[in-house]
């Protein structure tokens, strides 16, 4: 009996998949002659994004893979964030796809994740980074404002595998929570 349960137990969390979605903080438009990709955080964003790092951290967030678009500003967030959960900048995972991907686009990328991966961050761009959480999440999520994050967990043991039929929505989170 008490073997079974342990079984039980181990599966559960073994065949689970656990996606964090955070949209970049907020950027600056101060520089004209820059490109939109080139653009950086402004001081609210380089505030915010540390600060939902370390609301992750406070969630036990165990972050295998972060997968960022190439963007200044989403990539910025991505390395704050890391910080705050002891995760390595260096092993930020750049996709140059995620860069105006559509939501669809992003669910590939998603699936593409290597197996041995439980946990992964994607930091990207609105709309289409909502229109991705709404995608996956049985609840509505309003749309993201900068440095928001939306966790999913999903009852499969494949990236391949997700979908809003599998997904329990653990929660979303905005900066303004917690100023």
């Amino acid at each position: 009996m008490y073997l079974a349960s342990c079984y039980t137990f181990l599966k559960e969390i073994y065949l689970m998949k656990t996606l964090y979605i955070m949209r970049h903080a907020k950027s600056s438009w101060k520089f004209e002659e820059l490109s939109d990709h080139d653009r950086p955080l402004n001081k609210r964003g380089r505030n915010d994004a540390p600060l939902m790092g370390q609301e992750l951290a406070a969630n036990n967030a165990q972050l295998q893979l972060i997968l960022s678009s190439p963007a200044v500003r989403a990539l910025t967030t991505a390395t704050l964030v890391a910080r705050e959960l002891d995760y390595d900048a260096d092993d930020i995972a750049v996709n140059d796809r995620m860069y105006g991907a559509s939501a669809e686009e992003l669910l590939e990328i998603a699936r593409e994740a290597p197996a041995d991966v439980d946990s992964m961050m994607m930091v990207g761009h609105n709309e289409s980074i909502s229109e991705f959480a709404n995608m996956l999440s049985p609840k509505h999520v309003a749309s993201m404002p900068t440095a928001g994050v939306v966790a999913l967990r999903f009852n499969c043991d494949s990236w391949y595998d997700i979908k809003r039929d599998n997904a329990e929505l653990l929660f979303y989170d905005v900066p303004k929570n917690h100023k």
